[in-house]
């Protein structure tokens, strides 16, 4: 991952995207579409045997025919009908695009298929870019629905909803009622409409329009200002979305909507009303409102509004079991709260310890020193010059500290006072935490820490202690660690003993369930460690275990909490990346919040979740007792449901110049570079196409494709760059978790680099996430290949070498075996609807019986199939003789609904299986060590059978 993404290239070479718009006219309205295609453009027409071909299509004048040359067919061939088509699909979703050797080279959205006869023959093209693509698609399907009610297109486009709501904006405003108006009035009315746009923009746009009916005059008409409003005001992108969605209105009603919120968006429970309510929140005309229809500018409000967010308004709230260990969860800690500058020469300032609680921070730093008057300061010890009061700290942390939380709050004491001045510390913070302070002593019954449900409110110090056995009142404890890491480091000496302090009893009482330790080895912290202790390790030994033992370092945090700092080499206060460590399940991974960059993008963006509490619960995998997980698994994880998440990147809007640009002007070339980040067989990073200067509405058109083997840890970084030749500078960048993502079209909020919402500052996106198995990359061959029982993955499980044990888990092979064919062929079984429906994996249930039961009805509105219901399963029956086309699809659903069937008959019998091979292997797991000896393994071979048993049952979970 590049340290600093400003002057860092992204992976993929650089590829430019000229937009191949004519004349850059942007296209917003049909008879746009349909005056393009009459102009014509190249298009590549892909064939089934490979073979592909370059050929000139137009659409004829009287809109009747779509044409191609050269050809070898005479004039009349090499034509077809518009009459004749049945529907036209956008990617890379027909038999031949499927079976074609180049398609790999060949881009989803630049890919359109035109599917015509009684046969569904498919006439499979390629544009040179999506926008192209784009354009046919929109303009067939408006013709294809048009055409059973011949209109006057060119007229069309001023009689739409959207020209009537905009004649009365502009009636609205003319007051003398002349029609017309000065240019300055009707910049400010496009202006009020649309604040985004900048005013040079709409000026230019009055001069091109007056230049191009050689007027002299600078007023404005009521035809001029609409035209001017829809030509800066209609993104292509999202025209092309509301007629796709709309079947080829240029407006949606309620239902298009509820389909649109049910199919798309992954909405659920969506009522017609619901739909009605959203069109009078957002349509803007009134005769809209009261008719109940969404025109583009309403539709682009609403798509805009945080109704349609990325991040999934569920975890907004706290969604998580809040009652487990402390051990369990990921805690959002600050790493020497007290600085805003760097750690070197930074003066103390209490502003640190107001943000940090603010962005709900569970776990601060305090380092104490002794002060003048009696009064214990907290300072820089690099820098004494502007020490804080001590007693002033902990009132500020009073007040702030359940501001964002409610979740108990970790204070972690550096103490370099006198026993003099620490007793003063002691009586500030029980005087000023009073009864938050939690200071019970820890129940020996108990095996693991309590849950921040327990703790709820409470602050808890985390500091050395005495030994509880000696009744001393004051005694010798070792330095803090992170000192005394810093202070060998400085005196190179390694093998000097760690310096002692002086400790007084009343402080060593206020630590309770966070007494530190220091660490030795797992083996040893195993045996002795008890559940209130814990250890700190540096940056560089926390990497160290975390590459040679990942799986010790997380059966380790089950139990106990681990805090890893950054090392004391990072004098400019840079970050560490935090999911090294979150991976290998360490909880407080203290953050320098004072230095913005990747990684505390990563940081913020991680704690997002469960409604920002500062508490976030690690993946069940990573804290069971018996369960098996290293960081560094190279595939599947077991016990885990791999995903595979589908990213397009539709466009860009508003983006600002890169702070302190100063080579270009005003112009920027913008890419965007997703980054996924999670456990190392999941990180990844793929770039778009750069568009050249365009900073209002980049149109990038691109799609891409990742797999997440462990979904609960990953984490999706969109980062917007400008290109530059001598260093990519940074525009904005958003960072969430894959869990918190929802599908279809979105908006994502960008922020600056120091992590501030940049207002209006969008990018428009579509995401899907399909499961592993039913999604993933298809290959070439063709369906009925593909699902071969071949080369199906099973998840093995491991021998132990304990004969017992070994005989157990031989029983789960066979089912084990049936549910992951069950669970592929009713996968399997889908995708193939999905693809004989001309539908892509990520296309959902319900948009692939819309698309059979349009096709199951012929043109006089007769459905060719009955639904009937056999045994409580919904059976399709053709009525009288079917095309051999339907044929194939009606058997593919017929399929689909047996294997749900078996499914839903078998899955029982088989899931009682596997839980009773857990639980007889669960029974083993206390004497696993007393079984290992008799057979005579030890050491290394024993651990490796434990390992085995963990594997196993977490691979039956």
């Amino acid at each position: 991952i590049p340290q600093d993404p400003s002057n860092q290239k992204c992976g993929r070479k650089k590829t430019v995207s000229f937009s191949s718009m004519p004349s850059e006219k942007k296209i917003s309205s049909a008879s746009d579409c349909i005056s393009f295609m009459q102009a014509g453009c190249e298009l590549k027409k892909v064939r089934p045997n490979s073979r592909i071909y370059n050929r000139f299509f137009t659409l004829d004048p009287d809109l009747q025919a779509l044409r191609w040359e050269p050809s070898k067919k005479d004039l009349e061939k090499a034509k077809l009908d518009i009459s004749a088509i049945k529907e036209i699909r956008l990617g890379k979703n027909t038999e031949t695009f499927r079976n074609n050797g180049l398609a790999d080279q060949i881009s989803e959205d630049c890919a359109l298929s035109v599917i015509h006869g009684e046969n569904y023959e498919s006439l499979d093209l390629v544009a040179n870019s999506a926008d192209v693509a784009n354009i046919w698609v929109s303009g067939l399907r408006y013709l294809v629905s048009r055409s059973k009610q011949p209109l006057d297109l060119m007229e069309s486009s001023h009689n739409t909803p959207r020209f009537a709501w905009l004649k009365t904006v502009f009636e609205a405003a003319d007051v003398d009622g002349n029609g017309i108006m000065l240019e300055d009035t009707s910049v400010e009315l496009i202006k009020k409409l649309n604040p985004t746009l900048k005013e040079s923009k709409i000026r230019l746009k009055f001069k091109e329009i007056q230049k191009s009916k050689e007027k002299l005059t600078t007023r404005v008409t009521k035809e001029e200002f609409c035209e001017a409003f829809s030509e800066l005001c209609t993104r292509p992108e999202v025209y092309f979305l509301l007629v796709q969605i709309s079947k080829n209105k240029e407006y949606l009603d309620a239902n298009d909507l509820m389909l649109f919120l049910e199919a798309e968006q992954g909405v659920t429970h969506i009522t017609e009303e619901m739909c009605l309510d959203i069109i009078r929140r957002y349509e803007l005309s009134q005769e809209g409102r009261l008719k109940g229809f969404l025109a583009i500018d309403g539709f682009t409000q609403y798509l805009l509004s945080p109704e349609c967010d990325i991040f999934d308004p569920e975890h907004k709230k706290i969604v998580q079991d809040m009652t487990q260990p402390l051990s369990h969860y990921y805690i959002n800690a600050s790493h020497n709260t007290y600085l805003i500058e760097d750690q070197l020469r930074g003066p103390a300032d209490i502003n640190g310890y107001v943000r940090a609680l603010k962005m709900s921070c569970r776990s601060i730093e305090l380092d104490v020193c002794d002060g003048p008057d009696n009064e214990p300061i907290i300072c820089n010890r690099n820098n004494m010059t502007s020490p804080l009061a001590f007693r002033n700290v902990i009132e500020v942390i009073n007040k702030l500290a359940f501001f964002a939380s409610e979740y108990p709050l970790i204070l972690c004491l550096g103490n370099h006072c006198s026993v003099q001045q620490q007793k003063v510390v002691v009586q500030h913070m029980k005087r000023i935490f009073g009864n938050k302070l939690y200071t019970e002593a820890p129940l020996s019954s108990e095996v693991y820490l309590p849950s921040p449900e327990k703790l709820k409110m409470k602050i808890i110090v985390k500091g050395k202690k005495l030994p509880c056995d000696q009744d001393i009142l004051e005694g010798e404890v070792t330095d803090e660690d992170e000192e005394a890491e810093i202070s060998r480091r400085l005196s190179e000496d390694f093998s000097r003993e760690p310096k002692l302090i002086w400790l007084c009893r009343e402080l060593s009482d206020l630590v309770s369930l966070c007494k530190s330790v220091q660490y030795k080895d797992f083996e040893t912290s195993m045996k002795a460690q008890n559940y209130w202790e814990m250890c700190s390790f540096s940056e560089a030994e926390a990497s160290r275990i975390a590459n040679e033992y990942p799986e010790d370092f997380v059966n380790y945090n089950k139990k106990f909490l681990s805090r890893v700092y950054p090392s004391a080499m990072r004098i400019d206060s840079s970050n560490l990346n935090p999911q090294d460590f979150w991976n290998c399940g360490c909880q407080i991974v203290a953050m320098n919040y004072q230095t913005p960059g990747p990684m505390m993008d990563l940081h913020t963006g991680w704690f997002l979740q469960n409604g920002g509490c500062g508490y976030v619960l690690r993946p069940s995998v990573m804290r069971d007792e018996v369960s098996y997980f290293s960081a560094n698994t190279k595939g599947i994880v077991p016990g885990v449901s791999p995903q595979v998440l589908h990213v397009k990147i539709i466009s860009g809007q508003n983006f600002p110049k890169p702070k302190g640009a100063c080579a270009k002007g005003d112009v920027i070339d913008p890419y965007v570079c997703i980054e996924i980040h999670g456990i190392p067989a999941d990180c990844t990073e793929q770039r778009t196409k750069t568009v050249q200067q365009n900073s209002d509405n980049p149109i990038f058109d691109e799609s891409f494709e990742f797999q997440i083997n462990l979904p609960e840890l990953a984490m999706i970084r969109f980062v917007v760059l400008d290109d530059d030749y001598i260093g990519d500078e940074f525009i904005g960048q958003y960072t969430i978790p894959l869990e918190c993502l929802q599908p279809g079209y979105r908006h994502i909020p960008l922020r600056s680099f120091v992590g501030d919402i940049m207002e209006h500052v969008t990018l428009f996106v579509h995401i899907a996430i399909t499961n592993r198995s039913g999604g993933g990359k298809a290959q070439k061959r063709s369906l009925s290949v593909r699902i071969g029982k071949k080369a199906r993955e099973y998840t093995m499980l491991r021998n132990t070498g304990l004969k017992t044990i070994d005989d157990i888990f031989k029983l789960a092979v066979h089912p084990l075996r049936e549910a992951t064919d069950m669970r592929e062929n009713m996968q399997n079984a889908m995708v193939s609807v999905k693809e004989l429906c001309g539908l892509p994996p990520i296309a959902s249930l319900k948009q692939c019986i819309l698309t059979l039961s349009s096709r199951l009805v012929s043109s006089d509105n007769v459905p060719s199939v009955t639904l009937c219901m056999k045994d409580a399963f919904p059976y399709l029956e053709p009525l009288g003789t079917v095309p051999d086309v339907q044929k194939k699809v009606l058997a593919a659903y017929d399929l689909m609904i047996q294997e749900s069937r078996v499914l839903i008959e078998t899955a029982d019998i088989t899931h009682d299986k596997i839980v009773q091979c857990q639980k007889a292997g669960m029974e083993f797991h206390e004497e696993l060590h007393n079984l290992g000896t008799k057979e005579g393994l030890k050491g290394r071979k024993l651990s490796k059978a434990i390992e085995s048993f963990a594997w196993n049952i977490t691979v039956l979970k």
